[in-house]
């Protein structure tokens, strides 16, 4: 009898790691890579992305007395935490909760910037910004361009959480960053980490346009980086060329730059193909000029994002690569995304744009 209890707990105990692994799997479907430690921004402290969030705010509300930050719940630390501790050090008249309405939070936004205050708006999740889909595109956009530039909204910021979480299913693991990317005058920002998600976030407040700054909620904790301690902003527009490579371009932003970095990685160690990685950083505007240079040298190119398909901003990259690079292209431009379906739940794993389906691609483009 005590020899079969030895047999059955081993059964379940190995059960229970399998079970437990496939957990773990599904709720990240890739390997952070952290920052590179750089002393060039001064002293640094270990901060994963809320953390780093939360330091340009806090660094902001000292420095800019004309500063708030307001949304649900932000008076009590967010959803996320991203506001922990502001509105014990700055007042509950320059951190406070706004009613549920996302119209309304981003209305008030733009008339705070337009009268010359420092809007830092938060919406609690990028599923729920499409009632103020309105205000941001017909209004935040095209304040300066319909006033003659004698007014603007520059200083309006929108915070949002975007893109999967693991377990947010279909109303809280969109991306929906195509949808704004469709209206000039706006720009738009996805951090890949910690440190980035800092610099970012204060070149976007203190940018003299309004800006959409969405952040990958499953990095909120996961991503942990050495953060300078001070204030430092980082430059948009500029896509960043994280590993250099001959053979093709892999182009994403977000979460998914860390899934095409694990790709690159596969990529030249088990089949000896060469891969350059560019994070877009900004994907309005976003640098053409850096991709082009990068798919005339390899011939190839890869666009990833968590997105759908039709209608992703992928479509716009590789419309531009095709109208700019097409004599330096060796086989067709790939997408490789979410599919044209709801954000599934239990289906999550699948409908990911993962290592496996990026993989793919890059031998299908190689031997093409």
């Amino acid at each position: 009898m005590h020899s079969t209890i030895n047999k059955y707990s081993l059964i379940c105990h190995a059960t229970k790691n399998i079970l437990c692994g496939c957990l773990k799997r599904y709720s990240s479907h890739f390997v952070y890579h952290p920052e590179p430690i750089s002393n060039e921004l001064g002293k640094t402290s270990k901060k994963n992305m809320y953390q780093a969030i939360n330091s340009a705010m806090d660094l902001v509300l000292s420095k800019d007395s004309n500063s708030v930050v307001f949304g649900e719940d932000v008076g009590f630390g967010g959803v996320f935490r991203c506001t922990s501790g502001l509105r014990e050090r700055y007042g509950k008249d320059r951190v406070f909760n706004t009613p549920l309405c996302e119209q309304g939070i981003v209305g008030f936004g733009i008339g705070l910037a337009v009268a010359g205050t420092t809007a830092i708006a938060e919406i609690q999740f990028a599923d729920y910004m499409f009632p103020a889909l309105d205000q941001l595109v017909n209004e935040a956009a095209k304040y300066r361009y319909r006033s003659g530039n004698l007014f603007d909204c520059g200083k309006l910021t929108v915070r949002t959480p975007c893109s999967a979480v693991g377990h947010g299913a279909l109303y809280h693991s969109q991306s929906p960053e195509s949808f704004y990317a469709h209206a000039p005058g706006l720009k738009i920002v996805m951090p890949r980490s910690a440190l980035t998600a800092k610099g970012l976030l204060l070149s976007c407040i203190r940018d003299p346009n309004p800006c959409i700054f969405f952040e990958p909620k499953i990095m909120y904790r996961l991503a942990v980086d050495d953060v300078p301690d001070d204030d430092y902003e980082l430059p948009l527009e500029k896509a960043e060329v994280l590993v250099e490579g001959r053979d093709i371009t892999l182009i994403g932003w977000g979460t998914q730059v860390h899934v095409l970095l694990e790709v690159a990685e596969i990529a030249n160690k088990d089949f000896g193909i060469s891969c350059e990685v560019i994070d877009l950083v900004t994907i309005l505007p976003w640098d053409k000029q850096t991709v082009a240079n990068s798919v005339k040298k390899t011939g190839r190119a890869i666009v990833s994002h968590e997105a759908p398909l039709t209608g992703g901003f992928g479509a716009e990259i590789s419309a531009s690569i095709q109208e700019d690079c097409f004599l330096h292209l060796e086989s067709p431009i790939r997408r490789v995304t979410g599919y044209d379906t709801p954000f599934p739940h239990v289906f999550e794993q699948f409908y990911l744009p993962n290592k496996w389906k990026c993989l793919q691609a890059i031998k299908e483009l190689v031997n093409y």
